[in-house]
């Protein structure tokens, strides 16, 4: 049987009190950042791996289904907003395509084939990264898409929360992250989502990082779209310029970013 899919450490979840199973979960999820810790010499090898194919113009492509493409969904669409790329740079796919992230397409994951046809409006070419995002590692959805795009060269990676699985097997950088058994038995949305989320985050802020999209430890490329993301880049100018508030936001309006406030004012 799959890590993800046995049984419960808890019975009787229905007996619980409400301060018990908050409790119960809470200390299982306390279990997941030690997990994700066993897998980081493969997270770093994917990211080593992604790096030089983005510098040389690739893409970042995640494929899941269910929670993990909603994951993989996730994680793309804040590439933009928190690094300023474009949004076609790093792009989330998910069996049963947008309907799927609110609502559930049935059997979308069963096709082999589908996920390759998913990615071929984005003419996929071999300087691309596809990322395979599977609980289980057994999605056939996946499994095929990886396969397809190792045939095309691209460079394949995945995220599995089991060990020896077919995901890891069809992938060449695999990161996998064995949480154990659910708190609800097979409920891979809970410690395995969990763990995916984190890996994610990882990936793409590595990512980003060594792609330059950070100085210092600031978000300098964000997109500034509502008035809290405005105060900070004009906090982020203050604190790098030691210029006053008003001066900040000028700057600001006048470059249009962090970066491009202090690369101006360091260059005059």
């Amino acid at each position: 049987m799959l890590t993800t899919e046995s049984a419960s450490n808890y019975n009787d979840l229905e007996k619980m009190s409400v301060a018990d199973i908050l409790f119960s979960i809470n200390q299982e999820d306390q279990t997941v950042p030690l997990a994700v810790r066993k897998s980081l010499p493969q997270v770093e090898a994917l990211v080593e791996q992604i790096v030089p194919r983005m510098q040389k113009g690739g893409r970042l492509f995640y494929i899941g289904a269910g929670t993990s493409g909603r994951l993989g969904v996730v994680d793309a669409s804040e590439c933009p907003p928190t690094f300023g790329v474009p949004f076609d740079l790093v792009v989330g796919i998910i069996a049963g395509g947008d309907t799927a992230i609110r609502k559930a397409v049935e059997n979308a994951e069963d096709d082999w084939n589908q996920a390759w046809i998913d990615l071929m409006p984005f003419e996929p070419n071999a300087n691309d990264i596809l990322v395979g995002i599977a609980a289980s590692g057994r999605t056939p959805y996946v499994i095929g898409g990886l396969n397809e795009a190792k045939k095309a060269g691209l460079l394949t990676g995945c995220v599995v929360c089991n060990d020896g699985s077919a995901v890891a097997a069809a992938a060449e950088f695999p990161v996998e992250v064995v949480v154990g058994p659910e708190f609800l038995t097979g409920s891979t949305r809970m410690k395995s989502g969990t763990a995916q989320k984190l890996v994610l985050n990882m990936i793409s802020t590595a990512v980003m990082i060594r792609l330059g999209k950070v100085k210092g430890n600031k978000m300098v490329d964000m997109q500034m779209t509502n008035e809290k993301l405005v105060g900070r880049a004009i906090r982020m100018i203050i604190e790098e310029l030691g210029v006053s508030p008003d001066e900040a936001e000028s700057l600001l309006e006048e470059h249009g970013s962090v970066r491009g406030a202090i690369e101006a004012i360091k260059k005059s």
